[in-house]
């Protein structure tokens, strides 16, 4: 196999006739250079197939452009749209973004965030799981910077995106109740990320508030086959639930899925449902649920847009950032009344 050799701004000066500096500043954006310099330094780096290290460059200054991306289920549909937003945005803004895929443990996070300080990684956005408090403050000592989604970390220094769960739940109350169901329950997994218990604690205190008592089931994973395993255990009750809010929208096509096929009942005219995360196939006609849209661009934007500003002097001791977020009610035909 032949040996890879990447052409060096020096051989690009001869080539050029020109200083290893002129180089350097044809491919600096803003500095000065003369036209016939940049014409024969751009001819030559044409030529030698020559390329800038940004890299070297990066480091040079003390950055490397690199923001890590630390997440679990990238396959499912509301994480691949959200690191489809990152990506774009974060490429445009000129950075570099590095996927760390983690499994669901807060073991795995602060592995992977030895990693981004070992690779000198600028930034780490977390989308799964809690870094431990001392390994945040390493990265943050490190100079670098950190953005939790839908974390409940109140730790000082890192920018937080969240979501208005907690009040979120309390509308699908609202909207069960005017659809006259009674018998309410919870779906959710045994995952415990701080969002899904927002969610259900929120549905069951707005239900108490009215004097109706929520039946709470939680199984495995977030996704659909935990769905239908929680229809099985729920619809196989002395007294079944007749309307049912579901953590994630996958759980909920799991959930529809088992209620319509074994056991035969119609939504919405038996039983209501509602999701949460508004992915892709809850639009599809077989589901058309009704559910709560993950404001994914906004928190794409608001992550990288924090990211773009300059770094305070010692962002170790800031208080960081706190952003909340509105999710929208999509309303569809999973509940009665639509």
């Amino acid at each position: 196999m032949s040996e890879k050799v990447f052409a060096s701004a020096q051989e690009v000066a001869e080539r050029a006739g020109v200083s290893r500096s002129a180089v350097s500043r044809t491919f600096t954006p803003g500095a000065s250079v003369s036209a016939e310099t940049r014409r024969r330094v751009l001819e030559a780096a044409e030529a030698l197939g020559y390329h800038v290290n940004e890299l070297a460059r990066g480091l040079m200054r003390n950055e490397s452009g690199i923001v890590c991306l630390i997440v679990s289920d990238v396959a499912t549909p509301y994480r691949s749209h959200l690191l489809s937003e990152l990506t774009l945005l974060l490429q445009n803004s000129g950075k570099v973004a590095m996927l760390i895929n983690t499994d669901r443990s807060n073991g795995s996070v602060d592995r992977a965030l030895r990693q981004a300080i070992r690779y000198r990684a600028d930034a780490s956005i977390i989308l799964s799981g809690m870094p431990d408090k001392s390994i945040a403050q390493l990265c943050l000592r490190s100079g670098q910077r950190l953005v939790l989604v839908n974390r409940d970390d109140e730790q000082p220094g890192p920018l937080r995106i969240n979501l208005d769960d907690y009040e979120a739940a309390g509308r699908v109350v609202t909207a069960f109740v005017r659809a006259g169901c009674r018998r309410l329950a919870f779906a959710n997994s045994e995952v415990g990320t701080p969002s899904l218990m927002a969610r259900e604690r929120g549905f069951v205190a707005a239900a108490s508030a009215l004097g109706i008592e929520v039946f709470v089931e939680r199984h495995g994973w977030t996704g659909y086959e935990a769905g239908k395993v929680l229809a099985q255990r729920m619809l196989t009750r002395a007294e079944r639930p007749d309307a049912v809010f579901c953590a994630t929208d996958l759980l909920a096509c799991g959930f529809m899925d088992a209620a319509r096929h074994q056991f035969a009942l119609s939504v919405p005219n038996q039983l209501c449902l509602a999701g949460f995360d508004d992915i892709e196939q809850a639009s599809w006609s077989s589901y058309n649920l009704t559910t709560f849209a993950q404001p994914v661009s906004a928190i794409a934007s608001k992550a990288v847009e924090w990211l773009s500003h300059p770094q305070p002097e010692d962002d170790s001791t800031s208080q960081g950032q706190s952003i909340r977020l509105h999710a929208e009610l999509v309303w569809r035909g999973s509940i009665r009344g639509g």
